[in-house]
């Protein structure tokens, strides 16, 4: 596979040094990508770059993801009007760890394979670095007019929103550039990939390559993800999308690839999955003729979630979206975990009952203890209509006897008015 074909064809190229495709053809290489280790998970906007190093193990070479345990101490200034909080080394020792299983998941770092992922830190050649010898054997390699001359450093020097530069973000291409420089002498990196945010960072690298070592790098950049309505992609109401559960549910995660716009499923489902051009191809196709079946989104969510979480965790997603928006059955309705099916009825009308309420008749548990009706006379007339569910099953008897055999988890119980009318009830 020619890495940068693939690349290309996916619509992941923004700019890159010329004569790195030619490195390529002529050599197993070595490529990083930075990650600043902001938290003990990766979000989905990291995924771009992961990715970019799972193409490029698939095409024979070796990636290397670097955690920034140094420079996430700092704040890339790229595309920021403020100055990150720094981070202490014990919460940067938890993020990595985090962070390296995650990236586990796409990058094989295990085998004997020449081209295995290796994952570095850079705080592990930076922490007994003195500043002293820092500024004079790196610093006097790059000129403040050089550094000056960034977009990252200009636009936020101009923005009227920023209080200015502190020194310690100026630094950080340094710092950045100084990476690039060990990984090449250390590893014989000769590629950095990132954002096009980048472009200024990864390129006082090769220069600073080209000067210290008298070597040539270069650099590829891919453009910076954003929806067809041109909103920021991955964010959402209620924040970043994760890739550990703990944050981020399965069935949310699933959910969020669902439910993104047609244009924007047709440009994901290149840029997040390995699938093939000629099958994605034949999805387009599927989607332009069918758009109300969803085939393009429906595959992204698949594919994503099943790389992210585990195809166990894709299957109860998809069980648990049709409790919500189809036929599920109370069967499906109990095998949910308790997360999963706090994430589905997440805003639906909640109440609390006593496990004493228990044992009640439906009319009285639900109009008394659990106002899902305004009166007895409108569940009677409802449940008559066949329009009321307990767990999914219709309600024939309104007044059935609502004991523990109808909880789910040993702590749910599932109300349900009419179609689309859910609520919650928990036994505390």
């Amino acid at each position: 596979m020619n890495f940068i074909e693939e690349l290309q064809w996916r619509g992941m190229i923004h700019d890159m040094m010329p004569g790195t495709e030619a490195l390529l053809q002529k050599e197993m290489t070595s490529a990083y990508v930075g990650i600043d280790p902001t938290a003990d998970s990766l979000h989905i906007g990291h995924l771009v770059g992961v990715m970019m190093l799972r193409h490029f193990q698939r095409a024979g070479h070796r990636p290397i993801a670097l955690i920034g345990g140094a420079t996430g101490m700092i704040g890339d200034p790229s595309m920021k009007s403020q100055e990150r909080n720094l981070l202490d080394e014990t919460t940067l020792l938890r993020n990595q760890a985090g962070i390296k299983k995650q990236l586990s998941k796409f990058l094989d770092f295990d085998s004997d394979a020449p081209n295995a992922a290796k994952l570095v830190n850079n705080y592990d050649w930076m922490k007994n670095y003195t500043f002293l010898n820092f500024i004079r054997d790196i610093g006097k390699h790059i000129t403040v007019n050089y550094m000056m001359a960034k977009d990252s450093v200009k636009k936020r020097l101009s923005s009227e929103s920023s209080d200015g530069m502190s020194f310690t973000e100026f630094s950080y291409q340094l710092l950045q550039g100084y990476d690039f420089l060990f990984l090449y002498n250390e590893y014989n990196c000769k590629l950095q990939m990132g954002g096009s945010d980048q472009w200024g960072n990864i390129t006082t690298g090769t220069e600073l390559i080209r000067r210290k070592a008298g070597g040539e790098a270069f650099g590829l950049v891919c453009p910076l993800i954003t929806k067809a309505d041109g909103g920021k992609f991955g964010k959402t109401e209620s924040g970043n999308v994760w890739l550990d559960s703990k944050y981020t549910s399965p069935y949310k995660f699933y959910q969020f690839w669902l439910n993104v716009s047609d244009p924007d499923a047709e440009k994901y489902i290149k840029i997040f999955t390995s699938l093939p051009e000629t099958e994605i191809a034949d999805l387009i196709a599927q989607q332009q003729s069918a758009p109300h079946l969803r085939p393009l989104q429906k595959r992204l969510a698949e594919e994503v979630t099943i790389m992210v979480h585990s195809k166990a965790d894709y299957e109860m997603a998809v069980e648990a979206s049709e409790v919500l928006f189809g036929k599920a059955t109370s069967e499906i309705l109990k095998r949910i975990d308790e997360d999963t099916l706090l994430s589905v009825f997440e805003g639906v009308p909640q109440y609390e009952l006593a496990k004493t309420d228990l044992g009640a008749k439906a009319i009285d548990l639900f109009t008394e203890k659990a106002p899902v009706f305004p009166s007895k006379g409108e569940m009677r007339k409802m449940v008559q209509n066949g329009g009321v569910f307990i767990n999914k099953e219709k309600l024939d008897n309104h007044e059935a006897l609502i004991d523990s055999t109808y909880l789910i988890g040993g702590k749910y119980i599932l109300a349900q008015k009419g179609k689309k009318n859910y609520f919650l009830l928990i036994v505390k």
